[in-house]
């Protein structure tokens, strides 16, 4: 999901911290070229950076300066509300990745979840299957070491992460009805900072982890 208060909002930040050009390769950094473009330029950009020739043409015809070589000098973690490592946010985050609950499953201790069972049940549980694998983004070692947000608060992923769905431990949340959304990094709740956690667990950096989720994910927009 873009948000596109929070995308107007980081546009102004970044623009009035300085430079005048913006980095809008691989896509906007996976939030979508177009869209950027038009926020970023109506802030003050005088030119955006775009990887291809087909782009920087289609751009020039909605009025937009694109280049394709030359330095984007706007702070990118600015414009699209990133973390640093500490996780400290400066603009809000302009992606937010979700997913949707599928089912529930009470655990006994000792019962296990996911491919090859690397976790176990230390207590009775229930767990919550949800949308969302490494073909959206979510990258197989964040599984036993990372969270998403459900109900505004963090419950950890348990076992490993598959093509499309994942297990999350909901702990003393008990039943969760199918449907309920699932943040696993942005928006305003605790998991607004997550991928400064992704990026130390996997060794990926923030801005491969925002592309590879904006290129994969089913991209939608919200206010």
């Amino acid at each position: 999901m873009i948000s596109r208060a929070a995308l107007a909002s980081a546009a102004g930040e970044a623009v009035a911290a300085g430079g005048r050009v913006a980095d809008l390769r691989r896509d906007a950094w996976g939030h979508g070229v177009l869209a950027v473009a038009h926020a970023v330029t109506a802030a003050g950009a005088a030119a955006v950076r775009v990887d291809f020739v087909e782009e920087a043409e289609a751009l020039r015809l909605e009025g937009i300066d694109a280049v394709i070589h030359g330095e984007a000098d706007i702070d990118p973690f600015l414009l699209y509300g990133l973390p640093d490592a500490d996780g400290d946010l400066r603009t809000a985050p302009v992606m937010r990745l979700t997913g949707a609950v599928l089912s529930t499953k009470p655990l006994q201790p000792g019962d296990a979840v996911s491919y090859g069972y690397t976790h176990r049940a230390e207590r009775n549980t229930t767990v919550a299957l949800v949308t969302g694998g490494y073909a959206q983004g979510i990258v197989r070692s964040l599984g036993n070491a990372a969270h998403v947000e459900i109900s505004g608060v963090e419950r950890p992923i348990i076992g490993r992460v598959a093509m499309d769905v994942c297990v999350i431990d909901l702990q003393d949340a008990g039943e969760t009805e199918p449907g309920v959304e699932v943040t696993y990094f942005g928006g305003r709740g605790p998991s607004a900072p997550a991928l400064a956690r992704w990026s130390a667990v996997t060794g990926l950096t923030v801005a491969e982890l925002i592309t590879v989720a904006g290129a994969h994910a089913e991209r939608g927009w919200e206010s």
